[in-house]
């Protein structure tokens, strides 16, 4: 764990005000969970909380099903890191975080698939793992994940491609609201 040197009281109400620059660089946002954890000798650990990382087991074998499907590198990603990964290198991508423009299509809670040709990068850093298609998971109203296929260059994304990932996106969103 690593200090940051910043101090902070408790208020009245119990509450604690996490800092902007700790929230932008931990990619908190307002609204989001966090998982409080306690240690013996008093420490207090708040952890971002992934409804969709508890998937775990279900998740890996739901990717490798879309991946066979669809004869795509899959991922399925929570709405910071990638969380399971089938048709691909899965040590380059397990646990990346996401890239901004994936960021952004799940902020915006709108389907994409590019059968143009054109791709979105799946993580910071990584420009040759580029998706076409991209379903944001949606469930109770809330953005909390996305299912993605990876093109290959110069393959383009199908109508069935961007039909298989929303059915897949829709099928977790809703499996995890019940």
């Amino acid at each position: 764990m690593k200090a940051t040197g910043i101090v902070r009281r408790i208020d009245d109400l119990g509450r604690v005000v996490i800092p902007k620059e700790i929230r932008r660089t931990m990619r908190i946002r307002e609204g989001d969970p966090l998982e409080i954890f306690t240690e013996k000798d008093g420490e207090v650990i708040f952890k971002k909380y992934s409804p969709i990382g508890e998937l775990g087991d279900f998740a890996e074998n739901y990717v490798e099903t879309l991946a066979r499907t669809s004869g795509h590198g899959a991922c399925i990603t929570d709405r910071d890191n990638v969380i399971a990964v089938s048709g691909l290198p899965k040590k380059e991508l397990i646990e990346k975080p996401v890239s901004h423009e994936l960021d952004d299509i799940m902020n915006g809670k709108t389907s994409v698939s590019y059968e143009s040709g054109r791709t979105v990068t799946v993580t910071e850093g990584l420009e040759k793992y580029n998706a076409g298609v991209v379903v944001p998971i949606i469930s109770e109203g809330d953005t909390i994940g996305s299912v993605l296929f990876v093109m290959k260059d110069g393959e383009k994304a199908s109508e069935i491609d961007g039909k298989l990932a929303e059915s897949a996106a829709g099928f977790l969103g809703k499996h995890m609201e019940g």
